[in-house]
């Protein structure tokens, strides 16, 4: 989202260890827990005429609403795509 899709990120995927039980660990860090009021969106230096914005910006605290209560099958980024 911050590289206006420039850069594109790949799903991750897992391979179970057959000698073993799979183990999975999830992080999730939110700051100052999603106060922050500053919009994320597109780097500006990214958007052009020819490189128009590919997604809209958005605040902390609307993403982790959204992705948290997003179906599993979608991803947080799509609530945001122009």
């Amino acid at each position: 989202m911050v590289s206006n899709d420039k850069f594109k990120s790949v799903a991750h995927r897992v391979t179970a260890n057959h000698n073993g039980p799979r183990i999975s660990v999830a992080c999730f860090f939110f700051g100052d827990g999603g106060t922050d009021e500053k919009p994320y969106g597109p780097i500006k230096e990214l958007i052009s005429e020819s490189s128009p914005p590919r997604y809209k910006e958005f605040l902390v605290r609307e993403f982790v609403i959204k992705f948290l209560s997003r179906p599993l099958d979608k991803s947080g980024l799509d609530y945001y795509k122009i």
